[in-house]
């Protein structure tokens, strides 16, 4: 049989003791720091057989209570081998010999510590137990020595204090025993620490009795014996078989072991139930393996039976486990896209634009399919491509699926955006670490329909023309587009509108021109406006506004009213003549004044602005006047030369003969006021306003009570009566209301016969108003009135309504006076109340 090597532990029991002492002098000690450290006093120390020689294997550490320098002694028995050895001053102990533990399973070793006038040492002992020791068995005797003479030598035995103890110890001869009723179990503790206390019988020492104890630890190792089953470890167990394994591929590999651990015999393993023929086991690994092909397989999971036995075990145990066996699927096809005649990776189809929201495109015939199984054959679908337009159904799939696109936003199905739609069919697995995917081409040809109507490029369009233009002169184009195609893109351009009459647009260009018969007057009218609309041909239009500014040209020179002008001049004041220039625009229309010649010269000056004409500031008198005229009656001739701004410039000149005379006194506290006031005009204007303030509020007081009186009475006394029966065949009568009309404040009041104003208008002599003519009579009675019954008389109003022709305007641009409208639907309102009460009387 081949030997083993074994890992056991040495453990150490320390017995000190103390070589030399004195009074006023410690020893020195070691540490213990416990079995699990490499340095101390050794005790508890274990080491494997299998360490190699030269290996630092501990470290002896302690100390002096005097911090006195230690050095550090290992010693063995006489007659033995010697395994280790100590560096005095570092404490190191290196293993020098090979370990063999089937030789020598215990070493002792005699440790010491000294300061170099006290030394401390110790011994270790080792002990090896089975596990069925039977109890009070002896286990080891422990002995301790005392050079003491008489009861100082004798020596005494017991074990420290322990509630867990399975031992004891006799105090005479220091057997260590089993402690009756305790058995030792290796699975349980293999390991035992027992702390043997060694007293003596004590003695004097220096006058004082005193008595010494020693205590060493001994530890028991417990020794295995057969006497548990072997057993699984890591179970449960799950062996997979994919669709590429051959015959004789590993499954899964069983692990046992025995349950007696210190000593462990061999397992054989075996398959019991399960199997059906296609599995085998290697009885001393426990490796399983298949024995057919995957094809071949029945079932797509198998469980085995394991069994472990240990031939050398006492009880005859064993352990059974159960291996699944699963029949997996392996990853080894993509997804893939079929058209009707297979494999395919591109799809189109024709459509018109904006299918409904919801619609599914049924041109598409598309199915997915992945030919593994379980989680390989699950993957998911999605469109790559214009964002939210499509939308494809199902997402996820699991081996087949017929695929649907459903339509999802119709706004970008839009021909205009493109005729041609495309997008990627994506089939990406899910669950696998390959990851394999797919890819189909979707390819959407767009049909066109009437879908959009024309639109102008703006709003509104603004355009300038110069006046005096010739016919057909272009003033602006508009723009307009249908993004349809074919005739439902074409546009078609018409005008019309207020002021349009005198413009025309071309149907296809869009293009604005004049009317041939027209020429635009910026003088006659600046400003047109008017619509174009741009339709396609199913009458689908829009519309935008034109705005034309006809721009003046400098096309009329400034006249004056008169060639020649009279005018009469105050000294002190000046004389105004005025130009009139009929352009629209300025500076076209803006004229400027200035004096040509005047005879004498040197004698006014005109303000080119107004056109004012003034003496020169040094003539303040007609003396000065006379002094440079030779003229008598003081008359001058004066050209003045009107100029307007424009570009070219026109001009036109008048005579203006100019009467100077001198202001005649004022008379009166007024003109003596005034007089007073020449030379602080603002004084003067403040007391003008004031009387002109005091002559409006006046007025206004006289008004507010001529109104309050006429509004108090309610009707007009009537000049006569008459009661008169009408004939059958009279027609009904009517009464015109006469017609109104104020030219100045003041004619309020005064009524205007619409006859007589058409006679002033004509300058005929106002004629004398004609008498009043009593309305005609209404209509008789009805027959039922009774023949005695007295008539009531019916009231009538006579008058006369004198009128006042107004005064011919000079000029045709002057405005006629604001009528008073509520003053006329006074009067109006109580003639027509008059008229109503009459007639209410004669029925």
């Amino acid at each position: 049989m081949k030997k083993e090597k074994k890992t056991h532990a040495l453990l150490f029991l320390l017995m000190l003791h103390f070589t030399s002492a004195r009074q006023s002098d410690y020893a020195p000690y070691f540490y213990d720091n416990g079995p699990s450290s490499t340095n101390g006093n050794m005790a508890l120390f274990s080491i494997s057989e299998d360490t190699p020689v030269g290996t630092q294997i501990y470290v002896l550490n302690g100390t002096d209570p005097e911090e006195d320098p230690v050095r550090y002694g290992l010693a063995f028995e006489k007659g033995s081998t010697e395994y280790f050895r100590v560096d005095p001053k570092s404490g190191n102990v290196t293993l020098i010999q090979e370990l063999d533990r089937e030789k020598q399973d215990e070493i002792s070793v005699h440790v010491s510590i000294t300061d170099g006038r006290n030394k401390v040492s110790s011994i270790s002992y080792s002990a090896i137990q089975f596990t069925d020791t039977a109890p009070g068995s002896s286990i080891y005797r422990v002995q301790a020595v005392d050079k003491d003479m008489g009861s100082g030598g004798s020596v005494s035995y017991y074990l420290q204090t322990s509630p867990f103890t399975k031992f004891t110890i006799d105090g005479h001869s220091g057997i260590l025993r089993v402690k009756p009723g305790e058995t030792l179990d290796f699975e349980t503790t293999p390991t035992h620490f027992v702390t043997v206390v060694a007293k003596d019988g004590g003695g004097k020492y220096k006058g004082k009795h005193q008595v010494l104890t020693s205590t060493a630890t001994v530890t028991i190792n417990v020794i295995d014996s057969q006497d548990m089953p072997p057993y699984f470890v890591g179970t449960p167990y799950f062996g997979y078989i994919y669709e590429v394994s051959v015959p004789g591929s590993e499954i899964y590999t069983v692990y046992a072991k025995d349950g007696d651990q210190g000593n462990p015999n061999p397992i054989h393993y075996s398959i019991i139930n399960g199997s059906d023929g296609v599995f085998d086991i290697n009885s001393t690994s426990g490796c399983i393996t298949l024995t057919t092909f995957p094809s071949l397989l029945k079932n797509e999971l198998y469980e085995i039976k394991v069994k472990v036995t240990s031939p050398n075990n006492e009880l005859q145990d064993y352990d059974v486990t159960t291996v699944t066996v699963r029949v997996v699927d392996l990853n080894n096809h993509p997804p893939t896209f079929y058209g009707e005649n297979g494999p395919q990776n591109k799809f189109e189809v024709t459509m018109y634009e904006h299918p409904p929201a919801g619609e599914i495109l049924r041109g598409f015939k598309i199915t997915v399919n992945d030919s593994d199984q379980g989680a390989n054959a699950k993957f998911k679908l999605r469109l790559v491509g214009p964002s939210r337009v499509l939308r494809v159904v199902p997402q996820t799939v699991l081996n087949e699926a017929q695929v649907t696109i459903i339509v999802e936003d119709t706004s970008g199905i839009d021909y205009e955006k493109g005729p041609t739609l495309s997008f990627k069919l994506l089939a990406v697995e899910i669950d696998t670490p390959e990851r394999f995917s797919a890819t189909a081409d979707i390819v959407i040809n767009l049909l066109d329909t009437n879908d959009n109507i024309p639109k102008f490029t703006s709003e509104y369009y603004i355009a300038r023309v110069p006046e005096n233009s010739p016919g057909g002169s272009s003033v602006s184009s508009v723009t307009a587009n249908d993004p349809d195609s074919g005739s439902w893109g074409e546009v078609k351009y018409t005008i019309y509108g207020s002021g349009s009459d005198l413009f025309s647009i071309n149907a296809s260009s869009g293009l604005i021109t004049t009317q041939p018969w027209t020429s635009l007057d910026a003088e006659v009218r600046s400003k047109y406006n008017f619509y174009v609309k741009a339709e396609d041909s199913e009458g689908k239009y829009s519309l935008a506004e034109v705005f034309v500014t006809v721009t003046d040209m400098n096309d009329h020179a400034p006249e004056f009213d008169e060639v020649l002008v009279e005018k009469t001049m105050i000294i002190g004041t000046p004389v105004k003549i005025e130009a009139v220039d009929e352009d629209a625009e300025s500076p076209n229309n803006v004229i400027e004044y200035s004096i040509m010649t005047a005879d004498p010269d040197n004698a006014f000056d005109i303000n080119a602005d107004t056109g004012e004409i003034k003496l020169k500031p040094y003539i303040k008198s007609m003396e000065i006047v006379q002094n440079i005229t030779k003229q008598k009656d003081c008359k001058w001739s004066v050209v003045v030369e009107a100029r307007d701004r424009g570009s070219p410039s026109f001009s036109t000149t008048a005579v203006v003969n100019i009467d100077i005379t001198e202001a005649t006194p004022l008379k009166g506290p007024m003109a003596a006021f005034l007089m007073k006031s020449r030379d602080n005009p603002l004084k003067a204007l403040g007391m003008v306003t004031f009387i002109i303030s005091v002559l409006v509020g006046g007025t206004v007081l006289i008004s507010t009570a001529m109104y309050m009186r006429n509004s108090k009475s309610n009707r007009i006394m009537p000049a006569r009566r008459i009661i008169k029966r009408r004939p059958r065949d009279q027609q009904p009568w009517t009464f015109k209301i006469p017609v109104i009309k104020f030219t100045n404040p003041g004619e309020k009041f005064l009524i205007t016969n619409p006859e007589s104003s058409l006679q002033q208008e004509t300058g005929s002599p106002r004629l004398k108003p004609p008498p009043p003519i009593a309305p005609c009579l209404p209509p008789p009675p009805p027959s039922n009135v009774r023949p005695n019954e007295r008539l009531r008389a019916v009231p009538t109003i006579s008058g006369a309504l004198a009128s006042k022709g107004s005064k011919k305007a000079k000029s045709s641009r002057r405005k006629e006076g604001n009528i008073s409208s509520a003053l006329v639907s006074e009067l109006k309102m109580k003639l027509e109340q008059k008229i109503h009460e009459n007639n209410q009387g004669y029925y």
